[in-house]
């Protein structure tokens, strides 16, 4: 059964034994031998195949184009067979390390995959890149990979469940360096004292500020949970040679919670699998239909819907007097317009920013009646008069019982949608709420196999060969059968041409 694990600063004279430490925790559930089971072996097959579209998608884009020149510009390392890099051939490998870096950008950079919220948020897919490029290197077969896909997830999942980043402006990838890393830990079979001291050091050297997601959002959105799975390969490489790290790093007087998170006083309930538990924290998260953050999917859904209802003429500006989504504490305030962030109506605003509008974002869905990874964010779409007229008459209002849903533990209530109020200028109004995207397992058309496969054709069809597309789908749908040989195949190879389009940007290496 789970485990709730306690978890408070302690002092320096205080005695906190190693093994009641939180990584020293994180490291025995990735040590435990049990098999995945089967459905949850489905469900990462469906993220494979999810990572891979997304990442398709985004090869010519600059700075997935970036990560991928830095990577490329350095040699496998000396004892493995490298890793494959997203895009290019088969054998065009580089290190593991820079492997998770270029493939972890690609697949992060048009935030498109998967999703779990809690006390935290998270895009637990992110594991995938570096336990993969591990996996690669160091010649490791399918079940192994699945089994470290599992790990990756639970930590992840289990650490957002608990304990909140965003709360002291701390980005939500300092659950990811030690997910990655014990996900890697439990990829290669590695003893819990090696695979403590990796989550150690993966969280020490990926805890970083939310600055990455607030204002004129950077094209290092993309890149920071790739620094993070780069990271996690160099922790566990260190942890390997009986290197050390700091310790206890949540619970010392100096640690983590007490100076970057809630403090000397704090504490913590994390929940993790018990010995001999299946890890199936999997099956909790949840994709991503649209190519927006995913506390957007339901309200693109709504706004969808309400196009199709309602005459064009409708939502035209000059008939709107005010639209508000009243939805939870942390979408107004990260997505919405208790950000106080202006750039999120600013028309000349970054594809990153406009992603992390939601007034920008229900008012396209409302008009257009439907979201494109690439259309809906066009330059010229974001500029369009009709559409920046209605876009500053849309704001967003913190509700309570949205925000108790938002954090719900129970599935079955658990929300990330809202209330719309649609007031018109000659008095009349629309309410409308949705709790969950329709993509959702409750909503109205939940994701399943056929799903996954269906984006990933459409995303890659413009830049892999048909026989490219089949040859990967039918390779990731035997995942746990795979041999070694066949891991170090899982990827995908453009076009020739294809990557030729891409910027080309030359640094130092």
């Amino acid at each position: 059964m789970t485990v709730t694990h306690h978890v408070r600063v302690y002092k320096s004279e205080e005695e906190l034994p190693r093994d009641q430490q939180l990584a020293y925790k994180i490291a025995e559930v990735a040590a435990d031998p049990i098999p995945v089971d089967d459905d949850v072996v489905d469900m990462i097959i469906n993220r494979v195949i999810d990572n891979a579209a997304v990442a398709a998608a985004s090869l010519t884009r600059r700075p997935v184009s970036a990560a991928r020149q830095q990577a490329l510009d350095h040699a496998v390392s000396v004892s493995g067979d490298g890793s494959t890099v997203f895009g290019c051939a088969l054998d065009r490998r580089t290190s593991p390390e820079w492997a998770a870096w270029a493939n972890g950008v690609a697949v992060r950079e048009l935030d498109y995959h998967d999703t779990f919220l809690a006390a935290e948020y998270s895009h637990p897919g992110d594991n995938i890149p570096p336990i993969l490029a591990v996996a690669q290197h160091a010649t490791k077969d399918g079940a192994a990979l699945v089994r470290g896909i599992a790990t990756g997830y639970e930590i992840q999942i289990d650490l957002t469940r608990a304990i909140s980043l965003h709360k002291h402006k701390i980005d939500h990838v300092a659950h990811l360096g030690p997910s990655a890393a014990a996900g890697i830990g439990t990829l290669l079979d590695l003893p819990v004292e090696t695979i403590y001291q990796a989550v150690g050091q993966a969280l020490h050297t990926t805890t970083a500020t939310r600055q990455s997601r607030k204002g004129e959002i950077s094209s290092w959105k993309a890149h920071a949970p790739a620094f993070a799975g780069k990271m996690a390969v160099e922790a566990v490489d260190r942890a390997m040679r009986g290197e050390t790290s700091p310790s206890p790093i949540y619970e010392g007087e100096d640690g983590v919670i007490a100076w970057l998170l809630d403090g000397p006083d704090a504490a913590y309930d994390v929940p993790l699998p018990g010995s001999g538990e299946s890890k199936r924290a999997i099956l909790d998260s949840f994709t991503k239909e649209h190519s927006a953050e995913y506390q957007a999917q339901a309200w693109i859904d709504l706004a969808r819907k309400l196009h199709n209802e309602h005459p064009a003429e409708a939502f035209a500006p000059d008939n709107i007097a005010s639209i508000v989504l009243h939805t939870s504490h942390h979408t107004h305030y990260v997505i919405g317009s208790g950000a106080n962030d202006p750039q999120k109506y600013d028309p000349h605003a970054s594809r990153e920013t406009l992603d992390h509008s939601i007034p920008y974002i229900f008012t396209v869905a409302l008009q257009d009646g439907a979201w494109h990874h690439v259309d809906s964010y066009a330059p010229e779409r974001a500029q369009r008069d009709d559409t920046v007229a209605l876009w500053k008459k849309v704001t967003t209002a913190e509700d309570e019982e949205w925000t108790r849903r938002y954090h719900s533990e129970d599935p079955n209530e658990k929300a990330f949608g809202g209330r719309v109020e649609i007031t018109f200028a000659d008095g009349g109004r629309i309410v409308e709420e949705i709790a969950v995207a329709d993509a959702h397992p409750l909503g109205a058309r939940p994701f399943a196999r056929e799903d996954y496969v269906r984006k990933f054709r459409m995303l890659a069809e413009p830049v892999l060969e048909p026989e490219e597309i089949e040859r990967f789908l039918e390779l990731a749908q035997r995942l746990p059968e795979l041999s070694a040989e066949e891991v170090q195949q899982l990827t995908i190879v453009a076009k020739p041409g294809v990557l030729a389009t891409a910027p080309a940007p030359k640094g130092l290496f």
